[in-house]
């Protein structure tokens, strides 16, 4: 998938997402990326951090405060108006569409953009309870008492360039309307914002979003959206007992003799050869898990079919690679992940590598990766790296690691200093690395991208609706904002989904599109095996012609590869992988 070209879908139907609380440079790049890179119209709604914007013309002397004083943060944008505030308890939306019949981006096609976006909200919030909403002569917005003491209730400020929108609207629900006391809101000193809280409107944001929708949905795609949404409410008993600290509970299967790990897990590789028992999950965990939208998990009883039966294979290949890592002292997740492709994979004399240490400082609901407190970075580890892939001549070098949020940058040094070392031992291996999200942290990713990876990898693992569930200290939009960034830079990205965690089939889909529309060249998609009684239950076992049909789909939306079946794992068949999108860069036109 070229990131020059759109993507290849086109929906008629608005697609909607509710992405929960996202950091504004995050979502700027998201939405840049959708704007340029999509055929499709979206609608994000989510709510920000503390953080003040202004747009190319506002005035300094608006601004009243060091941001960094009171812990916001301040960002210049590409969209009129002045200096306005975001944060908690405030719907922000982005529309990002295309509009029939305008290719331009003068001030009438501007002015009626507006109008319609301020429609939609006059309409949602008469939908809620709150009658009275509507426009004041000269101002923006949309307003309350118009002919009395106007208020404002939400500040508009887009841009319109070849037809297509960005930027949007910020809607007050719940918000602290002290925050508007550090700036002149939009230049305005006449008259004061408000929210719907302090005008008597106890209306939910969900039930501002879902009236927000309805009523974009009907002005701008004849009534149809497709709607994904994060998890609604936070708790932390909402998670997982691995992902609360407990630890991994009961392994669910005995580890194979001579083996380093004592249990198959989740995070790049799930589980493998083991008698295919789930346990069930306790009482509470049952409850907690079927609101989360996980469900209650197959039975103990139930054993795994037959196309989840991976054989064991002690080939030659397998035990010379594995001479070679503990020769040099390396870690593969391979091995710490208890992946069932071992025996294929180390036979044909491929793996991934881990860096960056054992111990990782996250703990999701599905992974079994140690998350006891980390040690300090073996600084000679790039190096055994780079030797390693010499002495196996490796023509695609895997590099992955656990997640340091430990460190200031979250390890991305390490990433940069391996492919250097594998650079300059093997300059002909073609190197792919599987990151954290560093944070959000760009400039750590940015580490990584200016070390010349031939491909990034960075797994979003789940559908929108079972984030918070399956990996809570990561984000939907997070996720899509980094391969979002990694995309636009030119590089070849790449992103993988496990299913039978309790979503749906459509819900895979949609994760699909969104990844499309981001630009993510290759997809993986595997079924999860529970490593133990204490991670998220199996929900189902899916059937190999579900993981067909996903890879028909996903060619449909353009990916370059689709790698999709019940023992898929992110890097399972890599170098293939890479060999396809290598050959489809071969075959595009130069003016693509």
């Amino acid at each position: 998938m070229s990131g020059a070209n759109k993507s290849a879908r086109h929906s008629s139907m608005l697609q909607a997402r509710w992405l929960g609380r996202v950091g504004f440079r995050e979502a700027l790049g998201l939405q840049r990326r959708l704007w340029k890179h999509s055929a499709d119209d979206y609608l994000l709604l989510l709510e920000h951090d503390h953080v003040f914007t202004a747009g190319p013309s506002a005035d300094e002397a608006n601004l009243l405060v060091d941001p960094t004083a009171v812990g916001a943060d301040c960002v210049r944008i590409d969209r009129g108006g002045d200096f306005t505030y975001h944060g908690p308890g405030q719907l922000v939306g982005y529309p990002i569409l295309t509009l029939p019949g305008q290719r331009g981006g003068g001030l009438a096609e501007t002015a009626a953009y507006v109008c319609d976006l301020e429609q939609v909200l006059i309409d949602a919030l008469a939908d809620v309870g709150l009658s009275g909403c509507g426009r004041l002569r000269g101002y923006p917005g949309v307003w309350l008492d118009l002919e009395g003491t106007p208020r404002k209730l939400a500040a508009i400020g887009v841009r319109l360039s070849r037809g297509r929108t960005m930027h949007g609207f910020a809607l007050n629900v719940d918000t602290d309307l002290a925050w508007f006391d550090r700036i002149i809101p939009c230049g305005i000193r006449e008259y004061r914002p408000t929210s719907l809280r302090a005008e008597g409107c106890e209306a939910t944001m969900r039930e501002v979003v879902d009236a927000v929708l309805g009523r974009a949905a009907e002005r701008w795609s004849g009534t149809a959206l497709e709607r994904a949404d994060v998890a609604w409410r936070h708790r932390p008993s909402d998670l997982s007992a691995f992902s609360r600290g407990l630890g991994p509970g009961q392994a669910l299967k005995r580890p194979s003799r001579g083996s380093r790990f004592s249990a198959p897990a989740s995070a790049d590789t799930q589980g493998g050869h083991d008698s295919g028992l789930v346990p069930v999950a306790p009482p509470r965990s049952r409850a907690r898990l079927a609101e989360a939208g996980v469900g209650n998990g197959l039975q103990l009883a139930e054993r795994k079919p037959s196309w989840l039966r991976a054989q064991m294979d002690l080939n030659e290949g397998y035990l010379r690679l594995r001479r070679v890592m503990r020769q040099h002292d390396l870690v593969t997740v391979c091995e710490e992940a208890g992946c069932p492709n071992i025996f294929e994979c180390w036979g044909a004399g491929t793996a991934t590598f881990m860096i960056n240490g054992q111990r990782c400082t996250r703990a999701c609901g599905f992974c079994l990766v140690d998350t006891s407190k980390p040690g300090p970075l073996d600084i000679d580890e790039p190096r055994r790296v780079a030797e390693a892939v010499a002495e196996m001549k490796l023509d695609h070098a895997v590099v992955t690691a656990v997640a340091r949020d430990d460190l200031p940058d979250g390890g991305a040094a390490a990433f940069a200093d391996t492919i250097a070392a594998i650079r300059a031992e093997s300059p002909g291996t073609t190197v792919e690395v599987l990151v954290p999200d560093f944070g959000g942290d760009a400039g750590s990713l940015q580490t990584v991208l200016d070390a010349g990876p031939d491909i990034v990898n960075h797994n979003i693992e789940t559908v929108a609706r079972l984030q918070r569930a399956v990996r809570p200290s990561a984000g939907y939009a997070r996720s899509l904002a980094l391969l979002a960034r990694c995309a636009s830079g030119g590089h070849v990205t790449k992103s993988g989904i496990i299913v039978g965690m309790g979503e749906d089939d459509a819900e895979v889909e949609l994760t699909l599109a969104d990844l499309a529309a981001v630009g993510v060249s290759i997809v993986t998609i595997g079924q999860y095996l529970r490593p133990t009684d204490n991670h998220i239950p199996v929900a189902r076992w899916v059937p190999p012609e579900s993981f067909g049909r996903w890879r028909d789909i996903g060619s449909a939306l353009g990916f370059a590869h689709v790698e999709s079946s019940p023992l898929t794992r992110s890097s399972y068949h890599a170098a293939e992988s890479a060999a396809a999108v290598a050959l489809e860069a071969r075959a595009r036109p130069a003016s693509a």
